[in-house]
């Protein structure tokens, strides 16, 4: 409050003393010192400490000048209002340090409320979506309205990426993203006031879900004054958690979707390689036992029924193919090289410890498990974990097989289960 408080503390004083006047001449001085309690009472409750200290000292010189012999001087003749004067000052210090204190735990308590309505909204504002992209763009507008800063949201996947912006045109130079990487890779926040020898305007700050960084927020000011100043980076720290809690719970719906389509499609996959032997391999041994009658009677051309013998074994040998490509049982877990990968519950432990893979990790690798010992092509794996407009989008496969070699293979350098075919794809060895 400033000097407006201790204003209103001199005020205080002055009422008081006012009301001594008007008391003394009918009741004598000896009652007037209570008068100057509420004067250092309300000084404490309105303006804090520092105006209730001055109420105390300004309470007991007052009643001294006007109210103790002589009159209009600081001197004191009569021991009994010397004791007067200091119990005066001492009951009116405790007071005021009392009522003091009692205003300071009431502003923690509205603070505190105040923080916890902040965090409530916020959380209630992320739950109305369910998506990544819905979850980032509400976060960066909601932290950009707290914070009255630009806000920005990053992933590392696998570099630095913008996904989210609290307004257009807001960029990033090689300086912020270097930072952003950093913050990423050590879960510390870093950027302006917070790291000595960052020139960057921006704040980073990682959010965290099951003890891994998901996600960088950035926050930066137009004045170029620290977005989030230190008594604030609480309130930031339980709304980036909210946040995570966010994007857990959007991972989780993410693969419960996946999981579901996996199973679909399996099933449609398996219908339609069951009825390529009930419906096609009779069609195909019916015109190859015809060839053969044709073949034996002799009145028919010998080199179109030579082709027509050729491609029907040909077809029989595509048929067959297809048929071995048929999913393995996706209810009993697979066993590779001390692996155990469980289609089913979508979890792999090794060496019977559970290992954490991210959604694209587990689907390369459920795609190789459910074809083991067979080559499948790049584009193959990459249609299937990422989707049919990521075909050529090679760097992906390359940084999910680097990633499942070194939490799976003991020798990442020297793979023995992900095995890679130059050119082709990779295969996974039983």
């Amino acid at each position: 409050m400033g000097l407006r408080g201790y204003a209103m503390a001199a005020g205080f004083v002055a009422v008081s003393t006012t009301i001594g006047h008007l008391m003394a001449p009918r009741w004598g001085t000896s009652a007037v010192d209570l008068v100057f309690l509420p004067a250092v009472i309300a000084a404490a409750v309105f303006a804090g400490m520092g105006p209730a200290l001055l109420a105390a000292v300004a309470s007991a010189l007052a009643y001294n000048y006007y109210f103790t012999a002589p009159f209009h001087t600081f001197v004191i003749h009569h021991p009994a209002d010397v004791v007067t004067v200091v119990v005066l000052f001492l009951v009116a210090l405790v007071t005021s340090q009392l009522a003091a204190s009692i205003r300071s735990e009431a502003q923690l308590a509205e603070r505190h409320a105040e923080r916890n309505a902040t965090i409530a909204g916020f959380a209630r504002q992320l739950l109305s979506s369910a998506r990544e992209p819905e979850i980032a763009a509400i976060a960066v507008t909601e932290l950009s309205r707290l914070f009255e800063c630009n806000a920005i949201l990053l992933v590392n996947r696998p570099e630095p990426r913008m996904i989210a912006a609290s307004s257009p045109g807001l960029a990033l130079n090689p300086s912020d993203i270097a930072i952003a990487a950093l913050v990423a890779a050590t879960a510390e926040p870093a950027g302006r006031g917070i790291s000595r020898g960052t020139a960057i305007e921006w704040q980073f700050y990682p959010i965290i879900a099951a003890d891994q960084t998901i996600a960088v927020a950035g926050l930066a000011r137009d004045d170029g004054m620290p977005a989030v100043v230190h008594d604030k980076r609480s309130l930031l720290t339980n709304l980036l958690d909210q946040a995570a809690l966010a994007f857990e719970r959007a991972r989780l719906e993410s693969e419960a979707r996946d999981f579901t389509a996996l199973r679909e499609r399996d099933q449609v996959r398996s219908s339609l390689l069951s009825s390529i032997g009930s419906d096609l391999d009779p069609a195909v041994a019916a015109i190859a036992h015809s060839v053969d009658s044709l073949r034996r009677s002799g009145r028919s051309d010998k080199e179109v029924v030579a082709e027509i013998g050729a491609q029907a074994v040909r077809l029989k040998r595509y048929l067959a193919n297809l048929a071995d490509l048929s999913p393995v049982d996706s209810t009993g877990p697979i066993e590779a090289g001390g692996l155990s990968i469980d289609l089913f519950r979508r979890s792999v432990t090794r060496n019977g410890e559970e290992v954490h893979l991210t959604p694209k990790e587990f689907a390369v690798l459920a795609e190789l498990a459910k074809h083991p010992g067979r080559v499948l092509s790049h584009a193959h794996l990459l249609r299937t974990a990422w989707g049919p407009a990521q075909e050529k989008q090679s760097e992906y496969l390359r940084v999910a097989i680097r990633n499942l070699r070194n939490k799976l293979e003991a020798s990442p350098g020297q793979p023995k289960l992900i095995l890679n075919e130059p050119a082709v794809g990779y295969r996974l060895k039983i």
